[in-house]
Parts: C-alpha cells; structure tokens; sequence
C-alpha cells in the first residue's frame, strides 16, 4: 500500500529503521532513524534513536 509520506510518523519511521537493520542495510536504517528524530519533539527520545541507529559511515572499521 502506498501512503503519503507527509502521513507517517516517529514510529513509522523507527519501525522501518529496525527492518533495515535486520535486513543488514544499515545506512538505510540510519536515514530511516534520522527522518524519526525530525518528527520527534523529545529530545531524550531523539537522543535514544541517534544512539540506538548510528551512522554507519564513522562506526565503520577498515580491515585489511
């Protein structure tokens, strides 16, 4: 079902997040989790999503 973006919310958001992490694609569930901040008026909840989905590109190690 395609909805309006404009029409989701935090949790919408985060539930789409989780599935990206468990998917193994965790840039997209940073993004995902990133628009969940945006509509997150808590900044404690906010802060618990930033921590819960960092961004991949500085959590990242090189291996040789």
């Amino acid at each position: 079902m395609t909805r309006d973006p404009a029409d989701l919310t935090a949790a919408d958001y985060l539930d789409g997040a989780r599935e990206m992490a468990a998917a193994d694609r965790p840039f997209l569930a940073h993004l995902l989790a990133e628009e969940a901040v945006q509509r997150t008026t808590d900044l404690a909840t906010a802060a618990g999503i930033r921590a819960s989905f960092p961004d991949p590109t500085t959590t990242r190690t090189e291996t040789d």
